[in-house]
């Protein structure tokens, strides 16, 4: 055989076993890409994604669209190939799969988080805009969790209210906490709470739930520090009462990155005109009940994402625009907002073509 050819048939077999060995070898890698991306003001899955009833709405044109990234589970493992290929594409990016999944968390568990993510984000994104608006909205402090095996367990229930601790008035839920390890483990805690089921009946009712429960709690040693710090194994969280009906229908969505264009799609709905004037927005970001815009994770897809879509402006969380603006969609303008009140005064500078004077994202933030 030819020397030439035979160098030949070595590199192609050469090539081959190297081509296997990537597809089989497994690597240490996640990847994440553009994820679907909803108009909050239109349907989804053949009905309204803002739901909204007791108030007045009124019609609303143009996108304000949130959007999502697709991410590998937590089970798969990716080969050399799919990993170099992601490196490669402009529209993937590869990933430390424990960035996405740390600790061994399973994919039960990370299904489990994002979905208690979202609904904290909706009930975030209400009270935002309804605060925006001027409307009042009832808050108290609840159970939120109650971990297993814990002091806790089978004394306090999710969804009871917290209305003191120890005779001290709890009106945030980190004065539970600070109320908690004020004692030594061991030590006896004693909690004031309207039960769930009350709460839920007093709900439905229309009317203030005035049935309190004592319930006194030995706390146990933390195992996650060394302070020996006095825990009951709960977390507290906030409810609210509404004074109307607001909901969203979004299925198969998860995580809390969704707030910002919710709370956005929620507030053009109670009021006359269109916040958009017809134009595509996209965006993204946290939100809180105070209406303060946090970052999220994968901005890059989620500016691919939305461009592919369509959209002409994106609002990017402050924390989020130096990596956006590194790689910005041709086409796609990025808009800096810190608030939601900032993502308002925004779109009015959209809507009327005042946009020379919008706050810019920069490789610097």
């Amino acid at each position: 055989m030819p020397r030439r050819t035979a160098t030949m048939l070595a590199s192609t077999l050469m090539l081959i076993a190297l081509l296997c060995a990537g597809v089989f070898i497994p690597v240490p890698y996640s990847e994440l890409s553009p994820g679907p991306t909803v108009n909050t003001l239109g349907d989804h899955g053949g009905e309204p994604v803002l739901q909204i009833s007791g108030h007045k709405t009124y019609p609303a044109s143009g996108n304000l669209n949130m959007t999502t990234v697709r991410v590998t589970s937590a089970d798969y493992r990716m080969n050399l190939v799919e990993a170099v290929y992601g490196w490669l594409a402009h529209d993937t990016k590869v990933v430390p799969h424990d960035t996405l999944y740390p600790n061994g968390k399973t994919e039960e568990q990370s299904t489990q988080e994002n979905a208690e993510e979202f609904s904290q984000s909706q009930e975030s994104a209400k009270v935002a805009a309804l605060t925006e608006l001027g409307i009042p909205v009832k808050a108290w402090v609840i159970v939120s969790t109650v971990v297993k095996d814990s002091p806790a367990e089978g004394r306090l229930h999710a969804g009871d209210v917290i209305k003191a601790v120890d005779g001290t008035a709890v009106k945030e839920p980190t004065d539970v906490a600070k109320l908690v390890t004020k004692h030594k483990p061991g030590e006896d805690v004693v909690f004031t709470i309207v039960p769930a089921k009350e709460q839920a009946a007093a709900e439905k009712e229309n009317r203030t739930a005035t049935a309190t429960e004592k319930v006194t709690i030995t706390t146990a040693t933390s195992d996650d520090d060394n302070a020996k710090r006095a825990i009951v194994g709960i977390s507290a969280g906030t409810d609210h009462t509404f004074p109307f009906t607001v909901d969203i229908k979004l299925a198969d969505v998860g995580g809390p990155s969704a707030g910002l264009m919710f709370a956005l799609g929620i507030y053009d709905k109670l009021t006359p005109g269109s916040l958009t004037g017809g134009k595509f927005v996209a965006g993204t970001g946290t939100i809180d009940d105070e209406g303060t815009v946090g970052p999220i994770g994968g901005i890059e897809m989620k500016t691919v994402g939305a461009r592919d879509k369509g959209a002409q402006y994106f609002l990017t969380p402050a924390d989020n625009c130096a990596a956006a603006a590194r790689d910005t969609p041709s086409g796609l303008r990025l808009v800096k907002v810190k608030t939601i009140g900032d993502a308002l005064d925004a779109l009015d500078d959209i809507r009327t073509g005042n946009t020379a004077d919008l706050p810019k994202c920069t490789t610097k933030g």
